[in-house]
């Protein structure tokens, strides 16, 4: 039997925010393969519950960092550098838009609400690779990031985060040939809908659930455990080969035509 052993290893998670996130069934994920675990929080709101959390992870990391301030990515970047000196695995979970943004007319957006998505959503995931780089490359590290069908296809409401994601999945392919040179592996999860916080921000999110659910090959949908393991899988050595690749956890909705 082929298991996962991923000890000695350490884990930047970025974009936890409660139990039901993602970012956290990947962080338990790769917490149960052995790595060594820092989760981050963006602002004094969410650090209680990432402590929380993170007391659940036996010797991990939590830190500020709020990446639209270059400071406390820099930060973070001197702490593993002190108290790990390599970074083998890097999560990016973090999206964000105006609640105006998600609700109203796609064509309205305002330009700082379009500004502000693409900076938080995807701009994010190029910038703090660009910090951790001279930790990621001391091991040859594998980067994943989470986006969502609306990348490549229009879904009501879900407006500007589309863009965000057509964004974030181009620079996962330009990522995987630039760093790939260094050792590098880069990859996403297009995940199914999941009721997770940010998900509860999109109007009309319940009945998506429900299309969703009838539609896919699988007649249901994903847990949050799933994109886990799809995750720890894509970060293992057991994808060695595999970079630049947009990897469906969707119970095969993706596939379907009507």
């Amino acid at each position: 039997m082929v298991t996962i052993d991923l000890s000695g290893k350490h884990a930047l998670v970025m974009g936890v925010a409660n139990h039901r996130s993602l970012t956290w069934a990947i962080a338990q994920q790769l917490h149960h393969a052995g790595a060594r675990v820092c989760l981050t929080y963006a602002n004094e709101r969410l650090k209680p519950m990432v402590e929380e959390l993170a007391g659940h992870l036996h010797g991990s990391l939590v830190l500020e960092c709020d990446v639209t301030q270059d400071r406390t990515i820099h930060a973070v970047a001197r702490r593993l550098t002190r108290d790990w000196g390599s970074l083998e695995v890097l999560v990016h979970g973090i999206a964000y838009a105006n609640k105006e943004d998600l609700e109203g007319k796609f064509v309205a957006t305002s330009r700082t609400g379009f500004q502000l998505a693409l900076e938080v959503s995807a701009f994010s995931f190029l910038n703090v690779s660009h910090h951790m780089l001279p930790l990621l490359e001391k091991n040859g590290a594998s980067l994943l990031t989470l986006s969502y069908l609306a990348a490549e296809r229009a879904v009501p409401n879900y407006n500007v985060m589309g863009s965000a994601k057509a964004v974030l999945e181009q620079s996962v392919r330009q990522l995987a040939w630039e760093l790939g040179a260094r050792g590098i592996r880069v990859n996403a999860v297009s995940a199914g809908p999941v009721s997770t916080l940010a998900a509860r921000g999109i109007h009309g999110f319940l009945s998506m659930q429900r299309h969703h659910a009838e539609k896919a090959p699988l007649r249901r949908n994903i847990t949050k455990e799933e994109v886990g393991k799809a995750a720890l899988f894509l970060l293992s050595d057991l994808a060695s080969g595999i970079t630049g690749e947009i990897l469906y956890v969707d119970a095969g909705y993706h596939v379907m035509g009507v």
